[in-house]
């Protein structure tokens, strides 16, 4: 199911395109991939303390993480939470008070990562570390259907490829996947790549191309179906609920992995907001729009994980 969410952005939500704005001027300036990995981490600003959460980093299989743990939660019941950052930024510290609106809304345990990120570490290191985390999960005794992926970005993207090597590596599928914004196509292919230039205050098909070629390594292909999941046989995946923002040049990305999961058989539905900019649920806790992303994802997920 396609549905589009009406409305005006708020002047809350301008602000995380105002900061995109800041994000692009600045990549500019940066001598070194570790400034403007350092100028990332500001993106938590934009994003409300969720109170009553426990913070508690960890070692999830040999991947750094951290969990988010709600007062009074069900501990049996995880969201596996994947961060965004075009694979070579982002990082469990910028994106835990988001997943922890998340957790607190749902009343579960939020398992952040901190993938190893790009140049250093090329495509499959990124796949291979969410896929060890969540075996990490399921050898904690954590059943598959108690456990729901979710990620923003380049981890949507990981959200979705995750499972695949899952399912072939055997394992059993979790209960849901939850993309947010999420970049599947590492050729820049999709038509929202030029309907959306220049709306989308963050990236456009250079940018993604160079983020692509970054985290595919020299020698990588743009169509494997662990880094592209547009190339991937789609079948036996659990039910997707994806959320994208109108103006997104990544808009097409969500659009075209729903039509092919829903001919593989796959139970997905999409939520397109218009007006809103890439990953707009950055500012949960102060935003309506982001707020209500996250409340239309908790109203979906809670009865799969069992919690409704």
């Amino acid at each position: 199911m396609e549905q589009k969410v009406p409305g005006k952005p708020s002047k809350q939500v301008e602000e995380v395109g105002n900061w995109w704005i800041k994000i692009v001027a600045a990549s500019t300036k940066h001598e070194s991939l570790d400034a403007a990995r350092d100028f990332g981490e500001n993106w938590a600003s934009l994003t409300a303390e969720p109170g009553v959460v426990d913070y508690i980093e960890t070692n999830a299989g040999g991947v750094p993480a951290m969990w988010a743990v709600p007062k009074g939660c069900i501990e049996d019941r995880v969201i596996l939470c994947l961060h965004g950052g075009g694979f070579f930024s982002g990082s469990m510290y910028t994106h835990r008070k988001l997943f922890a609106h998340f957790a607190k809304a749902i009343g579960c345990r939020a398992l952040i990562l901190h993938y190893r990120r790009s140049p250093e570490h090329v495509h499959p290191a990124q796949v291979n570390d969410t896929l060890a985390a969540y075996r990490w999960l399921l050898d904690q005794g954590i059943q598959s259907n108690h456990i729901a992926f979710t990620g923003d970005s380049a981890g949507g993207g990981l959200s979705i490829t995750t499972l695949l090597l899952a399912r072939d590596k055997g394992l059993p599928m979790p209960a849901a996947t939850m993309p947010i914004s999420a970049w599947f196509d590492m050729e820049a292919t999709g038509m929202s790549m030029e309907s959306n230039n220049g709306k989308d205050l963050l990236l456009n098909r250079e940018w993604v191309k160079s983020l692509a070629d970054m985290f595919l390594g020299e020698n990588g292909n743009p169509r494997d179906p662990y880094a592209n999941p547009l190339y991937a046989d789609l079948k036996s995946l659990p039910p997707v609920y994806m959320h994208v923002g109108g103006d997104e040049v990544l808009l097409d990305d969500s659009l075209r992995l729903a039509e092919r999961a829903r001919k593989a058989g796959v139970d997905v539905s999409i939520d397109i907001f218009p007006g809103m900019q890439h990953t707009f649920q950055m500012a949960a806790g102060r935003a309506p729009e982001s707020d209500d992303s996250i409340s239309r994802f908790v109203e979906w997920v809670k009865p799969k994980l069992g919690l409704a």
